[in-house]
Formats: C-alpha cells, sequence, structure tokens
C-alpha cells in the first residue's frame, strides 16, 4: 500500500503520468465538465470531498510550476480564497471564470469534488522536479 496521502488510484496514475506544463483542473461540484477531458469525479455529497483537502492531497504529489484560479474568487468567496492563498502555491495567476472554463478544455483531467461553493477551481500546471 502507499505511503503518501494520494490513494485514489485514477489521480495517482494521473499525477505520474503528467509531463511539464500539462494542466489538472480541480473544481466544486458546479464546474461543466469539457468534451474529450477525462473527468475524475469524487464527489459524494455536498462538501465531500472538499476543495481544499482535495488540492492538498494531490500536491502531496504533484509539483506545480504555476496555477490559474478566477477573478471572481476573492469576491464571491473570500473563505476558499484565503485557503488557498495559504497553501503557498507558487506565481498565482488569474483570468475571468468564463476564460477558466475555456483554458480547461485544455487540461489532461477535471477533478470534480464535492465542494458546493462559488468559483472553488483551480488549474495546476506541473512543473519539474529537477
Amino acid at each position: 500500500m502507499k505511503k503518501s496521502p494520494l490513494l485514489n488510484i485514477a489521480l495517482s496514475q494521473l499525477v505520474a503520468s503528467l509531463g511539464h506544463g500539462d494542466m489538472v483542473v480541480i473544481g466544486d461540484a458546479g464546474l461543466p465538465s469539457q468534451p474529450g477531458v477525462p473527468l475524475i469525479d469524487l464527489a459524494l455529497t455536498h462538501g465531500i470531498p472538499g476543495f481544499i483537502d482535495t488540492v492538498t492531497t494531490v500536491l502531496s504529489e504533484m509539483q506545480v510550476e504555476h496555477h490559474f484560479l478566477a477573478t471572481e474568487l476573492p469576491h464571491h468567496n473570500p473563505a476558499i480564497a484565503a485557503q488557498v492563498a495559504a497553501l503557498g502555491l507558487p506565481d498565482a495567476r488569474r483570468l475571468s471564470h468564463e476564460e477558466f472554463k475555456q483554458l480547461s478544455k485544455r487540461a489532461r483531467a477535471i477533478v470534480r469534488t464535492g465542494e458546493c461553493s462559488p468559483y472553488a477551481n483551480v488549474i495546476l500546471v506541473a512543473g519539474v522536479v529537477f
């Protein structure tokens, strides 16, 4: 059995397959999936699993170069915005929610959480460990 926190098979395989610049979207329960982009649906019920818990667990195995957030996040969901900032992710880039959804079409996968608060979405861009 794995020693690291990430136990979900699909997520673990996704992280292991990433190359430099590949994108992974982690989103709330309402973020639309995109045609042709694999969906890893973790949502069980409202709030389970939570967005921050999911991001934190993925970060335990994924090297991130930079990330994207919607410009609407701090205004509409300041609690999640503060929690994301506390994660210490490198190089935050902002774009509108509509631009975020367009960029999601180029992701390797979309991970759906049970989060039911607005704009709780992030695009993580893979970095390299060397």
